[in-house]
Parts: C-alpha cells; sequence; structure tokens
C-alpha cells in the first residue's frame, strides 16, 4: 500500500487567527500601562518615569511584529481599535466612579475613585501620544522595511522605536503631568521616559520581535502553499 504524503500545513497556524492573538495582547497591553501610569516611579527622591513604561515598549514590540507581518494598514486599524478600547475603558470605569458604594466600603470605593478619577488624563495624554507614536512607529518601520529589502530587522525595530518613542513621550506626559509636577521635573519624566523606553526597546523588545516574528513566519497556515501541496 502506498503511503499518503503528509501534508506539510496541516499542523500551521492560519495567520488571521495570530493576528486575532497579537491584537488581544496589543490592546491589553495598552490598557494595562494607561492604569499602570497613575503611580510616578521615584529614583532617588526624584519623579522620573510612570510605571507603565515597564510595559509600554512590549506593546511596541507588538506594533513591529504587526507591521512586519501584516503591514502598515492593518497596523493603522489594530491602533484605531486599541484607541477605541482606551476610549471604552474611560467610560466604563467612570460610571463605577459615578455609581455610589455602601458605607462600610467606602476606603474601596475611595481608592478606586482616586484612581480612576485621574485615569482619564493619563488616558487623554496617552491616547494623543499613542497615535501620535505609533503611527509614526508603524510608517517608519514600513518605510524602512522597503528601504532596506526587508533586511535588518533589528534596524527597523530599533529606529522606528526612536522615532515613536519622542511622538509618544513628550504629549504624553505634558497632558498627563502637567500641573501635578514642576517643570523641571516634566522634562526629567520625558527625557527618562524616552531613553528607558528606548532602552528596554534594545534589550528585551527587539529580540523578543525577532523571536515572534520568526515564529509566526514559521507557523503560519498559507492556504494557497496547502493548494499547491495537495
Amino acid at each position: 500500500m502506498d503511503k499518503v504524503s503528509e501534508n506539510p500545513f496541516k499542523n500551521r497556524i492560519s495567520k488571521q487567527s495570530l493576528l486575532v492573538v497579537v491584537t488581544a495582547l496589543f490592546v491589553t497591553l495598552y490598557l494595562v500601562s494607561n492604569v499602570m501610569a497613575v503611580k510616578v516611579i521615584s529614583i532617588v527622591g526624584l519623579p522620573c518615569f510612570d510605571a507603565g513604561t515597564i510595559t509600554f515598549p512590549l506593546a511596541y514590540m507588538l506594533g513591529d511584529v504587526l507591521t512586519e507581518i501584516w503591514g502598515y494598514r492593518t497596523t493603522r486599524k489594530v491602533i484605531l481599535v486599541t484607541l477605541a478600547c482606551n476610549i471604552l475603558m474611560v467610560i466604563c470605569t467612570q460610571i463605577g466612579v459615578w455609581m455610589p458604594s455602601p458605607d462600610y466600603l467606602a476606603h474601596t470605593a475611595a481608592a478606586y475613585n482616586h484612581i480612576f478619577d485621574y485615569v482619564p488624563r493619563i488616558v487623554v495624554g496617552s491616547l494623543v501620544g499613542f497615535l501620535l507614536g505609533e503611527l509614526s512607529n508603524a510608517w517608519v518601520m514600513a518605510r524602512l522595511k522597503r528601504a532596506t529589502s526587508g533586511r535588518h530587522l533589528w534596524l527597523r525595530t530599533i529606529g522606528s522605536s526612536m522615532v515613536g518613542y519622542l511622538f509618544d513621550s513628550l504629549p504624553f506626559v505634558l497632558i498627563g503631568f502637567a500641573g501635578v509636577v514642576s517643570g523641571h521635573d516634566l522634562v526629567e519624566m520625558v527625557v527618562a521616559q524616552y531613553l528607558l523606553k528606548l532602552a528596554i526597546e534594545v534589550i528585551f523588545g527587539t529580540p523578543l520581535a525577532y523571536t515572534a516574528i520568526g515564529w509566526i513566519k514559521r507557523h503560519i497556515h498559507n492556504p494557497e502553499s496547502d493548494k499547491q501541496a495537495l
């Protein structure tokens, strides 16, 4: 009996399914970063950056993955979906602030209100920085991919992030913290955020992007290839 050749694509994952997963992680990291941004991290007594700075570069890394695998147009759509999700989060958490709470949970309600009364300002700053930063990041990466003929992924991820983080950090800090911290501290926060995000991108983001993009390209299910293999 002749053996039936195994379809080499049967264990691969559809590109659409992976897009859903990457999009979900992208949106989640932005929502988490905006909530974490309420807390400002202090080093040697000086306010340096918000806690969301730690997770934010991971979202940028996924933005690089989206642009590399699915292109600028798809990434732009995901960015707009994320924008809508951030707005929805503000609306929902504000409804929670306005709703009454029993007296015996007054401390819990006060803590909730204290955090989520400030979140809208953070989100407004984040959304402005998000749109400017992510769109410029995706645009630069797409252009660099053409310029390098798809080579030197590290140059595209780091080069695009250098531009994107500048357009993100400046409006985010100014809108989110102006009037809350001094002008001198605002400048320090912008510089510290930019450098820290870029450092995380170089040390962690780019290696993760290489790993994720390589894995996706190896496991993507290609229907056209399936037809050829049958």
